[in-house]
């Protein structure tokens, strides 16, 4: 009789083995890879530098901002940027200070993803501050505007970088967009201003 009961447990025990053997593992869900961070419009930029910035006081304005060429993200859109910095004043401190958005992290170029923020540094009233309310158009619609007055230049010129200014000048009375055809102002011989707060075609810079 006993023997009889442990050849039962025994068969039991190995029934139960076998049909945990044969039991399919559950499967195990597929994680998606993750998508490559992609460059931003300049307003895009500036409006998460500008809520940053205006801890600076209640009177922040924007003095400058400008698209960053990274060789680490290649085949930018243009009117986008991987990175753009701008300089924001507030005039009732003399204070200025200068702000970088990245969509992604270079150390080794002090460039930092997100919003990074500089030293801050004296501002002595020079320059044409904007405020961010006159920041209507986006750099993809000013780039459209410019390149629409930049065929034939654009044609004879494929592949070449396109760089974007944000800045005041004397002689238009909104802040204007600047699309270069170049890696800067200074290397380069063709921009296009574009109103900021408009959209209208400016002026042609040779």
């Amino acid at each position: 009789m006993r023997m009889r009961t442990s050849l039962f447990l025994v068969s039991g025990a190995l029934a139960l083995a076998l049909t945990s053997c044969s039991e399919s593992p559950a499967p195990t869900a597929k994680k998606e890879a993750e998508k490559p961070p992609e460059p931003v419009t300049g307003l895009s930029g500036l409006f998460k530098m500008y809520q940053v910035a205006r801890t600076m006081g209640t009177d922040v304005k924007i003095l400058k901002m400008s698209s960053m060429a990274i060789s680490e993200v290649p085949n930018v859109p243009r009117g986008k940027a991987a990175a753009w910095e701008a300089t924001f004043v507030s005039p009732e401190k003399s204070l200025a200070k200068s702000f970088t958005y990245s969509i992604i992290e270079l150390a080794g170029q002090n460039l930092h993803k997100g919003v990074f923020a500089q030293g801050d540094e004296g501002y002595n009233g020079r320059g044409n501050p904007i405020a961010i309310a006159d920041v209507k158009i986006d750099t993809d619609a000013a780039y459209e505007t410019a390149l629409k007055q930049a065929g034939d230049y654009d044609a004879k010129n494929p592949g070449k970088p396109i760089t974007i200014l944000l800045e005041k000048v004397p002689k238009h009375s909104n802040p204007v967009w600047r699309i270069v055809w170049g890696e800067s102002v200074g290397t380069s011989n063709f921009s296009i201003y574009v109103d900021a707060f408009t959209g209208e075609f400016k002026e042609k810079l040779h």
